[in-house]
């Protein structure tokens, strides 16, 4: 449970000799068969020597490089520089 009450799906594991928690999702969004999918995944993750958490951050991280490199991401980018004006060489 959080601070401001919210309920959460969590993971508790060790990873390195260090003890780590794996933020699965709220609950009741996430029901109780996709949290255990998910455990189960982190849990064969931990079995290959994978940490779960930095996995985790891995994947949104790429997610967010490969929405950035669509043509509306490009396109957008493009229109900003835009609006601040064309760059003029001397």
């Amino acid at each position: 449970m959080t601070k401001a009450g919210g309920k959460l799906w969590r993971l508790k594991y060790r990873f390195g000799g260090k003890e780590k928690r794996l933020a699965i999702g709220p609950y009741p969004e996430i029901s109780l068969k996709d949290a255990r999918a998910t455990r189960d995944a982190a849990r064969t993750q931990l079995a290959a020597g994978t940490d779960p958490s930095e996995y985790k951050k891995l994947m949104k991280a790429t997610a967010r490089t490969d929405s950035a490199n669509t043509f509306e991401g490009i396109a957008r980018e493009w229109h900003s520089g835009q609006r601040q004006g064309p760059h003029r060489c001397a």
